[in-house]
């Protein structure tokens, strides 16, 4: 069992964007989301903890690895999928996780050939092993991604928006996979898709702003909600009225008519109608969006 400690993490860009403002959480094993709208801080978070940005201030550690003063330590037993995974031109799958096999110092070649053939039978891609990469679906490249964060047995996996573009089919094929791989191993799930943290995660945090401004399980967030939330169909021409008398946490077009929830303590009246609360309500809450939405 690992554990990842981080303590007060932040970060601010020369630009004076602060990335990480005091960021503090305690992972094990499992899969863990993050979950924030774009420019909330997570990628800055998950950059931070792959090694590749330093941190003006905090300390993160994975047992008794020093994350920010020992990154060659922490890259021995990390495996990681960053939003873009690019890949050589003209180079098979197999090829390509040979090379970074070695690259993470694999020499002996029975060996290597033998973990790159499991490891592209586990992501089911043994039967296109000798295809060009630069060809595969996105899905197909993102299942290369997940072989290559698999190399070397890591402790730690972080997966930068990983669903972002895949067809539905695509997206529950990656589900099982990181389901799969998430039963030994810490893995950080970061992503804007509420869907993502619903399907596969237990434990999660919401960012936004640079903060952690929800950190639980999803059951407890959603049903924190519970009697709270509540929906009605309104016309567009009124939805600034609603926003600025309601606290308007969701907005989306139904029937070509926006679908508004409301967060409320009590039951708000005025053709309001309850409704059970969603991960979705839970995220839009906590970051706090009403003005955006409308």
């Amino acid at each position: 069992m690992s554990t990842l400690k981080i303590n007060n993490l932040s970060k601010t860009y020369a630009n004076g964007v602060k990335a990480l403002d005091n960021v503090s959480l305690e992972l094990e094993n499992g899969m863990f989301g993050l979950l924030g709208p774009n420019g909330a801080g997570k990628s800055s978070l998950m950059r931070t903890l792959a090694t590749l940005q330093e941190a003006d201030s905090g300390t993160a550690t994975l047992d008794d690895i020093d994350i920010l003063n020992q990154p060659a330590e922490l890259r021995k037993v990390l495996g990681y999928l960053p939003q873009e995974f690019g890949v050589y031109p003209r180079i098979t799958a197999e090829q390509l996780l040979t090379h970074l096999a070695i690259l993470k110092g694999i020499t002996n070649k029975s060996e290597r050939k033998e973990l790159v053939n499991y490891l592209l039978d586990k992501v089911n891609l043994y039967e296109k092993r000798n295809k060009s990469v630069k060809g595969f679906s996105g899905g197909m490249k993102q299942r290369v991604g997940i072989a290559q964060a698999l190399i070397g047995n890591p402790n730690l996996i972080i997966v930068d928006e990983p669903t972002a573009g895949l067809d539905p089919g695509e997206r529950n094929r990656f589900y099982n996979l990181l389901a799969d791989v998430g039963k030994d191993v810490i893995v950080i799930l970061s992503t804007h898709i509420v869907d993502d943290v619903r399907e596969l995660c237990t434990k999660m945090a919401i960012m936004n702003l640079g903060e952690i401004v929800y950190h639980g399980s999803p059951q407890s967030a959603i049903e924190d909600l519970n009697s709270k939330v509540f929906k009605k169909i309104v016309s567009r021409d009124e939805l600034q009225n609603y926003a600025n008398d309601y606290k308007v946490i969701s907005n989306k077009m139904v029937g070509g008519q926006p679908l508004i929830h409301v967060f409320s303590e009590a039951h708000p009246q005025n053709g309001f109608e309850p409704v059970a609360p969603g991960l979705e309500d839970v995220f839009f809450s906590k970051i706090n969006t009403s003005n955006v939405l409308v």
